[in-house]
């Protein structure tokens, strides 16, 4: 079995959360890609965090189609918070399958910000996808620059999953803006009191 892993807040679950997951599962030949929804992003603060069953139940109806792309709470059930925790208990628990991390340009700019994010990469494949105004960035960033000889050409993309670590590649595709941060902003903007939409003139 190759597994991808997703993991972020999907807070909530969005349309760039699907296209990863649906790009990743075809290009890098994947059996089935799991969405880790975190039961708390240790990077990000907690105000404005729905709770865990609220945003694990937005990521299940993204891809309630798709029944190789799997939304789970497995974090919570396996007492993780870190990446680098979380893909080291997935190893034991399964230790027959291949797993890739997936991630977007944006993460991949961050990632030395990671707790253990040298162990992460010495021992699992990535794969990195892009997202808008980001990729120039993070392609010459510091996680980049310290594994660029990891690096493979994004021809090899269907050899990942069975590469052994460290190895990762971008995998250039159509670019999706969608963004939590803006579905957010744009949900409290609908409820607010002050907003022009309340006084719609439609009979």
């Amino acid at each position: 079995m190759r597994v991808g892993l997703l993991g972020g807040s999907f807070n909530p679950a969005h349309g760039g959360h699907r296209h990863v997951a649906t790009v990743a599962l075809r290009r890098l030949r994947l059996g089935q890609v799991w969405l880790l929804v975190s039961p708390g992003n240790p990077l990000k603060h907690p105000h404005g965090m729905a709770p865990l069953a609220e945003r694990l139940a937005s990521a299940t109806a993204l891809v309630v189609d798709q029944p190789r792309i799997i939304a789970t709470a497995l974090e919570r059930q396996l007492g993780t918070r870190y990446t680098v925790d979380t893909l080291a208990r997935l190893r034991r628990l399964f230790p027959h399958v291949r797993f890739v991390w997936l991630m977007g340009a944006d993460n991949l700019r961050q990632l030395p910000a990671w707790r253990g994010w040298l162990s992460i990469v010495a021992r699992t494949p990535f794969a990195v996808l892009p997202r808008p105004g980001y990729n120039a960035e993070a392609l010459v960033g510091a996680a980049a620059s310290r594994r660029r000889r990891a690096r493979r050409p994004s021809a090899q993309a269907t050899l990942l999953a069975g590469t052994e670590a460290p190895a990762w590649l971008f995998l250039p595709a159509r670019e999706d803006a969608a963004s939590a941060t803006a579905l957010r902003s744009a949900a409290a903007a609908s409820t607010s009191p002050m907003h022009p939409t309340l006084t719609s003139t439609r009979g």
